[in-house]
């Protein structure tokens, strides 16, 4: 503030000289003193305008920096509701200048968590969407429209999360019953008959739907091939003791047993 009053006095200083000199030079030249009146009028006018276009401009730059803080003031009102933050709190007692700053940094800063939110919150519905088409399970449920909370987003996450273990561990199950009935079906000799067999066999593993029914559907599949396989082998014993019991009635020779026995 001190110093603010010594420029100001050297500012009326550097005037009264200013003056002092113009009167200097209009006596030096001989202007009458009407018309020296006359151009000290007119001194006076072009200083006083430059003063007045230099006090407006310092009252616009005021005008708008308080309407930018009640502006910010709107802003960060309407971002604490939508990120469910607690009301904002300035320090009344600082200049207008860094009450405006302080204000329009926060503002900032919650307009960068809404995005971040909204962009995490996007993220999520993508994987979400890509993980229900593979599972067949309900979209997540969450309110779009409005900026989610931060526990919103702690749900979403670990939803997200245990959609990809439930993913992981189904499509294991899925690669390791189809192995075992490609297996069988070449034991069996069995041709895929059905869309969902054909499935199974020819489908992309990555493809594959891996709903609860289609599991169940592939455990249920790979257990009638292990019973058919079953079936077989009981029916091969059989058959093989009676070949034996054959053997032994007709009297059959060991050698045209063992070239029998291959089969």
């Amino acid at each position: 503030a001190a110093l603010s009053e010594v420029l100001a006095a050297e500012a009326v200083t550097c005037l009264n000289r200013a003056m002092a000199a113009l009167r200097d030079i209009w006596e030096e030249i001989g202007i009458p003193e009407e018309q020296r009146l006359e151009r000290t009028d007119t001194v006076r006018k072009h200083i006083k305008n430059l003063l007045d276009m230099m006090v407006a401009e310092e009252e616009s730059l005021k005008e708008r920096l308080l309407k930018s803080i009640v502006l910010c003031r709107k802003e960060l009102d309407t971002l604490c509701r939508e990120l469910q933050l607690g009301p904002f709190e300035t320090e009344e007692e600082s200049t207008i200048l860094q009450m405006e700053k302080n204000l329009r940094t926060c503002v900032e800063v919650l307009q960068k968590q809404k995005r971040d939110r909204k962009q995490e919150l996007k993220a999520l519905q993508e994987q979400d969407q890509a993980l229900c088409d593979i599972l067949c399970t309900p979209l997540f449920s969450i309110d779009t429209n409005s900026v989610p909370s931060l526990e919103d987003l702690d749900r979403y996450r670990r939803h997200v999360a245990s959609l990809n273990s439930l993913k992981e561990q189904r499509q294991e199950e899925f690669v390791s019953n189809k192995r075992q009935i490609i297996l069988l079906m070449e034991e069996l000799d069995h041709t895929p008959d059905t869309s969902f067999e054909r499935d199974v066999v020819c489908e992309d593993e990555k493809v594959f739907c891996l709903s609860k029914d289609n599991i169940m559907a592939l455990q249920k599949l790979l257990q009638q091939l292990e019973a058919q396989r079953a079936l077989n082998e009981a029916v091969c014993t059989e058959l093989r003791a009676r070949i034996v019991a054959l053997w032994e009635r007709l009297q059959i020779p060991e050698e045209e047993r063992e070239s029998s026995a291959v089969h």
